[in-house]
């Protein structure tokens, strides 16, 4: 088994209002099960979705649901935050590189819906049934450094689902569900890069990934609430936990006084 991954090289600088569908087919020549990888940050300048440098930190507020964990740093605190799109990362996607001057960019205001009418686009264009994902950078707990991940899809399945089924000795697999989203999203990255001008490669040999539509998009690989371990970060569950224990306290020691 073998895939590939290729940077579509010479693509124009993307601008509010580009029809990236059209930019995209006229760089390349696109074949059923493709799998094109487009980094976010090109959809959300054709969006329109980008603010002003000096408002960042309001537009990271804006852009937050919920607050994750902060920590101050010289120079600034950094938010760890779940996003209007359900996504947890730093400062809620809202990102200077590779901005225009003097501007930040927002994330797709929905990105699943946002390769929904990519891939569309590309398949009306080609005639090729394709599937799209939209990428960013984000950290992850416990380790060093960032990779890519899916943010938006479309015509990809993406997940492996493999529960039910058995491995290569014969064990029964229950919980074993590949994200191949994320895994082709970071495989794309090794020829995008953030240095390199290319935001756009097509993933070839993995068609067995490529579906309709309407199948279930990125948002569906968040993990609910009710099932997140971690859903604040040390210091905030300790503060959350002192101040718990201390208002029990006080509670107890105010019912002994009355009785």
């Amino acid at each position: 088994m073998a895939f590939s991954v290729e940077g579509i090289e010479g693509l124009p600088e993307i601008g509010e209002g580009d029809d990236l569908a059209a930019v995209i087919t006229g760089a390349t020549s696109l074949e059923d099960g493709d799998i094109i990888v487009v980094t976010s940050k090109i959809v959300s300048k054709a969006e329109g979705r980008a603010v002003a440098a000096a408002d960042r930190e309001q537009a990271i507020t804006d852009e937050t649901v919920r607050v994750v964990a902060t920590r101050a740093y010289e120079g600034g605190v950094t938010r760890i935050v779940e996003n209007r799109q359900g996504i947890i990362g730093a400062a809620a996607g809202v990102d200077a590189s590779n901005a225009p001057d003097g501007m930040v960019l927002l994330l797709p205001v929905d990105p699943d819906a946002s390769a929904r009418a990519l891939a569309a686009g590309i398949r009306s264009l080609t005639g090729c049934s394709v599937g799209v994902i939209l990428s960013d950078t984000l950290g992850r707990p416990w380790r060093d450094g960032q990779t890519d991940v899916a943010i938006g899809a479309a015509g990809v399945h993406v997940f492996d689902d493999l529960r039910g089924g058995a491995d290569a000795s014969g064990k029964p697999l229950s919980v074993t569900m590949p994200c191949v989203a994320d895994e082709i999203a970071a495989a794309a990255e090794l020829v995008k890069g953030k240095a390199s001008g290319i935001p756009v490669a097509v993933v070839r040999g993995l068609g067995r990934y490529v579906g309709a539509l309407d199948l279930p998009g990125a948002r569906s690989i968040q993990r609910p609430l009710d099932r997140d371990l971690f859903r604040v970060g040390a210091d905030e569950a300790y503060d959350d936990g002192y101040r718990d224990g201390f208002d029990e306290s006080q509670s107890e020691g105010s019912l002994r006084r009355d009785s």
